[in-house]
């Protein structure tokens, strides 16, 4: 129900505004609207313009190719992936990670039993975000959800597994953050380098915020001795993390992290086959029953891709991202606060909505100012410390057919903001 009231809500909204905009652009033309400087103050807002409609219309066949091109794009590494998931299953991989993992998650998945399928998933996409291995993370996730929707008792209802699942995902930690830090090595900055803490320390206030507010909402007890020893774990290996990469040299940060990356993942990649292999599993049967249940996943999504990617490109075409913008600047300027972060605002309003978005302001902010100014470095921060909420719930309850999401959205969106909020503070704190 919320995605409904979201998906209309950005259509109408951009009506609307495009509407504004052409009424706007046809009083000044005609001179039936005076100038004056009320009229210049609301222009400055709006911004007047006759091809609004156009560009809404052109958006709308734009943003539908492009989900259609997502989604073919993602059959190929949902099949590998999926095919992958399978082997391992077989394998018994599932009772190798329940002892590694499984006190842990029996706290915060306390419905789901420790040998349930979905916890290799999790786990794999959990680390694959972390590593920042997006194009592996994504296939995981599906199969994660595929496996939960299994055992939900109510199919069109999200289960307080799934929502602990999306928001801890949607808030996005990560422990290398290897594309931003490629972009600015692009973007031709002096130390590509230098946002990796802030974003360490941002994505994992936003992931530890998705944990709680789930939690309240599902009553887990997150001062359980477990539970605080292995976050206790999560916060040694980030202490590790950022200990480690600041002694390194640029050149190195970017050579060992994807080394370290791509090392971690192959390596879990031949484990699966090698314990198929210990075990007498035929893996290769395994992998195609696995990846035809990927191809079948990628075909499923399409249509709820295509739903939220229009309407999110028919919200921006409109301009509504840029009053809002506006608005937060006159906001600040009103009250005398600081307002140097405002130009990297875009980059983490328009992340929960789209990640190619986001990476595009973030990219076209750091050509036009600078990849070394505050507002970049706030950018690429943002950038680096959440993930795309509404993309990632509508293509992981779409997949499955859940319509009716509970609190998902809302504890999503409340990572996210306590992400950008945590974003500003640490680049005033290493920046400014």
């Amino acid at each position: 129900m919320a995605l409904n009231y979201i998906w209309i809500g950005f259509i109408l909204i951009a009506f609307i505004v495009a509407l504004l905009k052409l009424i706007l652009w046809y009083g000044i033309e005609t001179g039936i609207i005076a100038n004056s400087e009320i009229i210049s103050a609301i222009q400055t807002s709006i911004n007047a313009d006759p091809l609004v409609f156009q560009k809404i219309v052109d958006s709308t066949f734009a943003m539908s190719e492009t989900a259609f091109e997502i989604s073919i794009g993602l059959t190929g590494t949902m099949a590998l992936w999926m095919g992958l998931m399978k082997v391992g299953e077989r394998g018994g991989i599932v009772k190798v990670l329940s002892v590694l993992v499984g006190p842990f998650f029996k706290r915060i998945f306390p419905s789901l039993g420790v040998d349930h399928p979905a916890m290799t998933p999790i786990l794999m996409n959990f680390s694959a975000n972390m590593l920042g291995l997006d194009n592996a993370a994504t296939p995981l996730g599906l199969e994660a959800m595929h496996e939960m929707q299994k055992t939900n008792k109510d199919k069109d209802t999200a289960s307080d597994p799934m929502i602990m699942f999306l928001v801890l995902n949607t808030s996005g930690l990560t422990l290398i953050p290897i594309t931003v830090l490629m972009y600015r090595a692009q973007a031709g900055a002096a130390q590509p380098s230098d946002v990796f803490i802030p974003i360490l320390l941002t994505t994992a206030i936003s992931s530890i915020a998705g944990l709680i507010i789930v939690s309240l909402y599902q009553k887990i007890n997150l001062f359980d001795r477990v539970v605080m020893l292995y976050l206790a774990g999560i916060i040694s290996l980030i202490g590790v993390m950022i200990y480690t990469f600041t002694h390194m040299g640029e050149e190195d940060v970017k050579f060992y992290s994807a080394l370290l990356s791509n090392f971690i993942l192959f390596s879990v990649i031949a484990s699966f086959v090698g314990l198929a292999f210990y075990r007498r599993i035929n893996a290769y049967e395994a992998f195609i029953d696995g990846a035809k249940e990927g191809f079948n996943i990628a075909v499923r999504i399409i249509p709820y891709l295509v739903a939220m990617l229009v309407s999110i490109g028919i919200f921006r075409a409109s301009g509504m991202m840029d009053i809002i913008i506006n608005l937060v600047k006159y906001g600040f300027a009103y009250v005398g606060l600081n307002s140097d972060f405002v130009p990297a605002l875009p980059v983490g309003l328009m992340k929960p909505l789209s990640g190619s978005g986001a990476r595009g302001l973030m990219v076209e902010l750091m050509s036009s100012m600078g990849p070394d100014t505050f507002a970049s470095k706030v950018a690429c921060t943002m950038q680096g410390a959440t993930d795309t909420t509404l993309y990632i719930i509508a293509v992981y309850f779409g997949a499955v057919n859940i319509k009716k999401t509970r609190y998902a959205i809302g504890a999503g969106l409340f990572a996210d903001a306590i992400g950008v909020i945590a974003a500003i503070v640490m680049s005033y704190v290493f920046f400014h």
